[in-house]
């Protein structure tokens, strides 16, 4: 358990300095005012209606980056700070979400298997871990029993999870790829202004991607417990 913990530890912070590197990013381009004048609510209404999308809202939601799109009622939830500012991070925000609609109007695949994914993984996850201790608890350890069958089942739920992290990866980095082609296609902002959305929709994108490894790695170390003590 001790070498778990010190992975987890060390995933924990890899992610707090990619999630603290994305907060000052945001917070150093909502300072690079976007020419056009446009909010980010007036940002992601025009992607839309470019796209030829016009039966997804574009709403606020309470927050800081709690930015969203929702495939179930079609809404562009866009935090406060996103929905109302004029400025390069909120358009690349607000350009990003609306390449979700966009994925969701052209039925992108990787969205597709996300969403079906979706009601699985939010049951499974939060039970995979304690299945695998209570297995291993149980006798699993021994290799042997319904203690082991438990923590194998464990281990399934905790792939579904890991496979769901991955997929979240390619569906993220596309969207980012479609917003900003279109702000740069329509030439909605600046070359500064678009190097500014750019660079922080990388470090947005990293956070998945960090959340990803995060996952491999703990779906490898609990195999290992259970499928190692079998041999």
């Amino acid at each position: 358990m001790i070498g778990y913990y010190i992975l987890i530890g060390a995933i924990a912070l890899v992610s707090w300095a990619v999630s603290s590197q994305l907060k000052k990013k945001f917070k150093k381009y909502s300072q690079v005012h976007l020419q056009n004048g446009m909010s980010g609510k007036e940002i992601a209404e025009k992607m839309l209606l470019d796209n030829g999308i016009t039966d997804v809202a574009v709403i606020s939601t309470p927050g800081q980056l709690t930015d969203h799109y929702n495939p179930k009622n079609k809404t562009v939830n866009l935090s406060e700070s996103v929905y109302n500012q004029r400025n390069a991070a909120a358009a690349a925000v607000a350009a990003h979400e609306c390449g979700h609609a966009v994925q969701h109007a052209q039925a992108y695949e990787w969205l597709t298997m996300r969403s079906k994914l979706v009601p699985v993984v939010s049951v499974s996850s939060g039970m995979s871990q304690w299945l695998i201790i209570g297995g291993l608890i149980l006798g699993g350890a021994a290799g042997v029993g319904l203690g082991w069958y438990v923590a194998v089942a464990g281990v399934i739920m905790m792939g579904l999870a890991t496979v769901f992290s991955f997929i979240t990866l390619p569906v993220e980095y596309d969207a980012s790829n479609r917003a900003l082609a279109w702000l740069e296609n329509k030439h909605m902002v600046t070359r500064e202004e678009h190097d500014a959305a750019e660079d922080a929709l990388k470090w947005a994108a990293r956070t998945y991607l960090v959340a990803a490894i995060g996952a491999l790695a703990s779906l490898a170390y609990w195999a290992l417990q259970v499928f190692g003590a079998r041999d």
